[in-house]
């Protein structure tokens, strides 16, 4: 198998950045129309230990979800991923949107910390478990809190304070990027790589729903089927979706995708 080809969604989609440019262009959108929104609130003391806030809309009170950048932990920030906080924001759910430093300035051990942190935060900040969703490694991300032993990294933080999570598009096992292009900035062992695979850390009491682009690479949908399997969680192909389409939805409250994530946030 080619791993760097099945991994590589850059080199897979020649059209990916102008499809990023306006992930850009709505996100900056969302964050000058969205009533209420809070920008650049510090979870941490870091530059970009930063995240904005997008409050459910029409409800005085609702679920607390994040959301969480791709970029494979090396590229981007929150001010791409904005315009995935409107989908839920019209249904009741308000959305935390978090950056995160990036490999190799950090070791993904260390974004994943982060991520922890930004939960923490919003737990102090609300008082209330929280959905996280993210795209490609903030599918990742999302899929590494649901399995996060909360006490552990806080005791005064709740158990099972991370109550779902759907990420789209998400690496659950890190070790097969070792190898290719896309896995050099990681600086990762094989041991270091397995540990930080949420995967091999299934917790199946703690729901999750994966999805992927229909378009995407056999490996990204083997990738979300046996991280559902082994979670017994569920998954779902978006049809013709590639990596970089397949959060379209996410900014469309009436969108199959949107709603079945403000029913995850809100059953927690």
């Amino acid at each position: 198998m080619d791993l760097e080809s099945e991994y590589n969604n850059r080199a897979r989609v020649p059209g990916h950045a102008a499809l990023i440019a306006g992930w850009q262009r709505d996100s900056a959108a969302w964050r000058a129309a969205c009533p209420g929104a809070e920008l650049d609130l510090p979870y941490g003391g870091r530059e970009r230990e930063k995240l904005d806030l997008f409050p459910a809309q029409g409800e005085a009170a609702g679920p607390v979800a994040m959301f969480i950048h791709g970029g494979y932990w090396q590229a981007l920030d929150r001010r791409f991923a904005s315009h995935c906080a409107r989908g839920l924001n019209l249904q009741g759910v308000t959305v935390a949107v978090p950056s995160y430093d990036l490999c190799p300035h950090v070791p993904l051990a260390a974004i994943l910390e982060q991520m922890r942190a930004a939960c923490a935060f919003l737990w102090r900040h609300f008082g209330r478990r929280i959905f996280v969703s993210g795209h490609s490694a903030g599918g990742h991300l999302a899929a590494a809190l649901l399995a996060t032993d909360w006490p552990a990294f806080d005791p005064a933080l709740p158990e099972g304070l991370v109550h779902a999570a759907m990420p789209i598009s998400g690496v659950f096992e890190v070790m097969p990027l070792l190898g290719t292009s896309i896995g050099q900035a990681l600086q990762l062992t094989a041991a270091e790589a397995r540990r930080l695979s949420p995967r091999w850390r299934a917790n199946p009491g703690r729901p999750i729903h994966c999805v992927v682009g229909g378009a995407e690479s056999n490996e990204f949908i083997r990738q979300s089927r046996d991280m559902a399997a082994a979670w017994g969680g569920s998954w779902e192909v978006a049809p013709g979706d590639d990596h970089f389409t397949v959060i379209a939805p996410m900014a469309d409250p009436a969108s199959a995708l949107a709603r079945r994530a403000a029913e995850m946030a809100k059953a927690g």
